[in-house]
């Protein structure tokens, strides 16, 4: 190719790249030395992955909780380690010294529920961000065997293992097989799996994406039975998107005609899949289907037996517009369903009421903010309430579950000082007896705590941080009157590679007479007396938070030691504020957002060390979108802006997230018009740079190709900085560097 620039050790070829990105490049090095171009390797220390702070490794407990297990750095043993002690107990899987079947390495593994066996995959190839097919192997402990999952098949999806450990239930080809361990054998459970029209025990891309559902299979708790989601999804609009060679493991394949990649994707307004649930009963291999008659219910999100019977499926129903949930009791051999709870909003529910419902021996347990904040409340079978679970007042943010004596752990945004809008930037996990009267923070009341327990609730692993301090693992035991800890991380070797950066310093702000929350980094070496540039950065998406006080190392600190100040502000809509404060967007995404960043830009603008005139706005998916509201404002206040990944219109994006917020398009045409950036393009009047990648299967290219045809129709042109085959999340072959590295550099030549 003729044109080439070195962008660290990457070659771009201007030749194919957009008029608008090689006036760009032709106008930065005519504006700065070449020397000044940003190198990978300078900004790649401060961006995932490098960035990654350490932690213990994926600690997975064995049931009861007295030890755990670990994959070795070499990806060929699996070691038992005393949970207590920390001390190794010896090692549970060698790749090299198993019977029957071998692998060269595993790249990961889950436990089954009884504790002797291992499921363990190798081979992993992703189906979209989330899901992936990969060699699954059966490892029997005592025996040392290890047996391949499926005899017929190489790739599996989403295996399952039964309650009694005897059987694995996964998919293929869109189809439910079932492997029973003691014979060795395989069976099918369905039939009518096809690609791109009926899938068997696995979410679509909707409820992957948008419900974080992994799989849609249940066994019953004698292991009798599995019940399942299956979806038809033969009515939904088909998407398809371009594949090239790429650079990043590229696919030859595609080096001189691209290939393409097709799939269902229901845009705002258009049909979802039809979703059903069904029975199968392993013995007489008979399957039923357990009806529903309301013709409200357009999501099913979660199936969970509870109680602990093989007489109760728990089916948790949704409407369309995702504020009326419906929780039903279904028996799989009669097919009986009976409504147990129904919880509604005004605006939405919040996905954890529906995503994190904990069903238990003795109830289960909801999550609601029927209060105007997120709190634990713990039901019968029968639907009656029996009490909530955390203390009144807090903002629930995650529910660990309960112990044996009944006490409730989970994180919430602290109140104990007052609950003023400040707070919002902490966490804090906390402890709830049984009568509610006594609560326990079991991490600092500032800065942001998070744990992971153990199955029987008897040690947790704290991780604690702030914006200063790099995270600290803790692992504690309950034991006595007081837990006592053991540090498994510190992260003193990390924090070493950080010695000197800029501190991160929060404030609050008003804007339209609401206090706001914000952190802010200077320059290093900051001289109060000087006038600096202004990079704001923002994601603003409902229920979201940048402005938190936890560690976070990425690329503002590297922003700030290129000499600019880096400010973050949380408008409304955010999360950690409560119902009030969050739900004043519903039906009019992109109003309250803009109007805040704006006046963070005025902000920004009277600080005395700022200088007004060189002030850009960034940010990444809803965070590039709110770019781009920003900079086709009215009152833009931008001399620059960078959207990457951004939606330019909530017509082109998915029923579940766009729906949740603004209903849809038939509903909301005013609203969904006012809140879209390809409507009012013609308005843009600062430097814009665009990057995305080519392959996102969450927010398409054509988000970005519409709007750059909106600019060209008004005589207005942006800067585009495309990644080939790369998702929504850009990672990869030092991506993330390419991506920051690009918008500093964008920065320096433009404000």
């Amino acid at each position: 190719m003729d044109n080439m620039i070195k962008i660290g050790k990457h070659a771009i070829g201007m030749a194919l790249m957009p008029l608008g990105f090689v006036m760009a490049i032709s106008q930065d090095l005519s504006a700065a030395d070449r020397a000044s171009l940003i190198r990978v390797n300078e900004i790649a220390k401060y961006v995932y992955p490098a960035n990654s702070p350490a932690s213990p490794g994926k600690m997975k407990f064995m049931p009861d909780g007295e030890s755990y297990l670990m994959l070795d750095e070499s990806g060929k043993k699996i070691v038992r380690y005393n949970t207590a002690s920390g001390k190794e107990e010896g090692v549970v899987l060698d790749a090299s010294h198993t019977r029957e079947s071998s692998v060269m390495s595993i790249e990961d593994f889950t436990i089954s529920p009884d504790g002797t066996k291992l499921l363990i995959y190798t081979g992993k190839e992703p189906v979209y961000r989330h899901s992936f097919k990969a060699s699954y192997y059966v490892f029997e402990i005592k025996r040392n065997i290890l047996r391949p999952l499926s005899k017929t098949y190489e790739l599996q999806q989403s295996p399952v293992f039964s309650p009694d450990s005897r059987m694995v239930a996964f998919v293929v080809d869109n189809n439910i097989h079932i492997k029973k361990i003691d014979y060795d054998s395989e069976v099918q459970v369905t039939t009518d799996g096809l690609k791109n029209s009926i899938i068997n025990g696995l979410p679509d891309w909707t409820y992957e994406e948008e419900f974080a559902m992994v799989n849609a299979m249940a066994w019953s708790p004698d292991g009798s039975t599995l019940c399942y989601l299956k979806f038809d999804e033969s009515n939904v609009p088909t998407f398809t998107f371009s594949l090239y060679e790429g650079w990043c493991e590229p696919q030859q394949e595609y080096a001189l005609y691209p290939g393409a990649f097709t799939y269902k994707y229901p845009v705002a307004g258009k049909p979802n899949s039809r979703v059903g649930v069904y029975s199968y009963d392993v013995d007489n291999r008979k399957t039923k289907e357990i009806a529903f008659k309301d013709p409200e219910i357009e999501y099913i999100p979660k199936i969970a037996f509870g109680g602990g019977t093989e007489q109760q499926l728990m089916v948790v129903t949704l409407n369309r517009a995702q504020n009326r949930m419906e929780i039903y009791a279904s028996n799989p051999k009669s097919t009986v369903s009976k409504s147990i709870l129904v919880e509604e909003a005004k605006a939405w529910l919040n996905p954890m009421a529906y995503e994190d419902i904990s069903f238990d021996s003795d109830g289960f347990t909801v999550l609601s903010e029927r209060s105007g904040v997120n709190q634990a409340y713990k039901y019968t079978y029968g639907g009656q309430l029996q009490r909530q679970q955390t203390a009144s007042g807090l903002d629930v943010t995650a529910y660990y579950g309960e112990d044996a004596s009944g006490r409730a752990f989970y994180q919430a945004v602290p109140a104990s000082t007052g609950a003023t809008p400040a707070n919002a930037i902490n966490r804090v996990v906390y402890r709830t007896d049984k009568t509610g009267q006594r609560t326990e923070a079991l991490s600092p009341e500032t800065g942001w705590g998070s744990a992971v327990f153990t199955g029987m609730m008897n040690y947790y692993v704290v991780n604690y941080s702030d914006a200063l301090t790099p995270p600290v693992h803790t692992l504690f035991a309950m034991k006595g009157k007081k837990d006592r800890g053991r540090i498994l991380e510190d992260n003193s070797r990390y924090s070493s590679n950080y010695q000197g950066v800029a501190k991160k310093e929060f404030f609050t702000m008003q804007s339209d007479g609401t206090t706001l929350n914000g952190y802010m980094i200077k320059p290093e070496g900051f001289d109060a007396s000087k006038k600096y540039p202004v990079i704001m950065w923002q994601y603003s998406g409902p229920g979201s938070q940048e402005a938190v006080n936890r560690w976070k190392m990425d690329w503002d600190y590297y922003a700030a030691k290129e000499g600019f100040v880096v400010i973050c502000v949380d408008g409304r809509g955010t999360g950690g504020r409560g119902t009030q404060f969050r739900d004043v967007v519903y039906k009019r995404l992109g109003y309250y957002e803009t109007i805040d960043q704006l006046n963070v830009a005025k902000y920004a603008a009277s600080l005395p060390f700022v200088d007004g005139a060189r002030i850009g706005i960034a940010g990444w998916s809803y965070g590039g979108y709110e770019t781009l509201m920003c900079a086709t404002s009215t009152e833009c206040p931008f001399k620059a802006a960078v959207a990457i990944a951004p939606v330019t219109s909530w017509r082109y994006y998915d029923t579940v997230y766009t729906e949740r917020y603004m209903l849809t398009p038939q509903e909301n045409s005013e609203g969904y018009d006012a809140g879209a950036p390809v409507m009012r393009a013609d308005k843009m009047n600062c430097r814009l740079l665009i990057m995305s990648g080519t392959a996102d299967d969450n927010v398409h290219l054509s988000n970005t190709i519409e709007f750059v045809g909106k600019l060209q129709e008004a005589d207005r042109y942006c800067d585009m900085f495309l990644f080939p085959n790369m998702n929504h999340s850009i990672y990869g072959c030092d991506a993330r560097a390419l991506v920051y590295g690009r918008m500093v550099e964008y920065f320096k030549v433009n404000l």
